[in-house]
């Protein structure tokens, strides 16, 4: 059986969470949460919360991850891989020509802002967008394909912005995607209850009230050198149109 397998390369504190729970209720679709962090919390010996129990519950190795689990075998013919950015650290990008890749990518203001709610230090590391724009031109360079993806495009039009997703994927559309039951998933990572607290409440793409907090000042600096990724970015990504 063919396997068509979706990588959605996102940033931390995107809708990265909805897009999987999303793409869970396709009946042909199997969903994979965060393969590669494990692989990177012992690469980069980053300090995350439930850093032990993640190193325990997934596999750490990057080579056998990507053997195994992205490139591994399914009994459905799409699979999903909620991926975050910088879990990309010493890894071949030769398996990248094996999947349909998606950049998906939000105001970087809000993830600075958000992301610092959880933890004090952030750095462009932290935040993907660099590493994001290193993977667009990747992919350019070897002639692969990719769809960028911006979240706020999405929150204006989910039906119109997943519709037209889907087109770019070549798979159909199924109304599905738009809305799931609230709680914890089967499938969320052992660091759901670290991160998915307000993405548990919710049952479809809904602007969240916290997405206008304060950027801190001390992260002023970092938001600059982020949105000029951003803004060359966002031009290339789907955008809603009246449904």
């Amino acid at each position: 059986m063919f396997i068509k397998r979706i990588c959605l390369w996102s940033s931390p504190r995107n809708i990265s969470t909805a897009m999987m729970y999303s793409f869970a209720q396709r009946d042909d679709t199997i969903v994979v949460d965060e393969p590669l962090y494990a692989h990177y919390l012992k690469t980069s010996n980053s300090n995350h919360p439930g850093k032990e129990e993640i190193l325990n519950a997934q596999l750490n190795d990057s080579d056998t991850v990507i053997k195994e689990i992205i490139l591994g075998d399914y009994s459905k013919p799409v699979v999903f891989f909620k991926q975050m950015t910088h879990h990309l650290i010493n890894i071949n990008l030769d398996f990248l020509s094996q999947t349909k890749n998606i950049i998906f990518i939000r105001n970087p203001k809000q993830i600075i802002a958000s992301y610092a709610q959880v933890r004090d230090d952030v750095t462009m590391q932290d935040i993907g967008i660099k590493m994001q724009w290193f993977l667009f031109n990747h992919f350019k360079q070897n002639n692969l394909s990719c769809i960028v993806l911006d979240s706020n495009e999405i929150l204006k039009s989910p039906y119109n912005v997943l519709q037209q997703l889907c087109e770019a994927l070549k798979i159909s559309f199924t109304e599905k995607m738009l809305h799931w039951p609230a709680g914890p998933k089967p499938y969320d990572g052992v660091w759901a209850k670290y991160w998915y607290e307000n993405v548990h409440y919710s049952t479809g793409f809904e602007k969240q009230k916290t997405s206008e907090r304060d950027l801190p000042a001390k992260f002023e600096s970092l938001y600059k050198e982020c949105k000029t990724f951003y803004e060359q970015l966002y031009p290339h990504s789907i955008k809603a149109t009246a449904s």
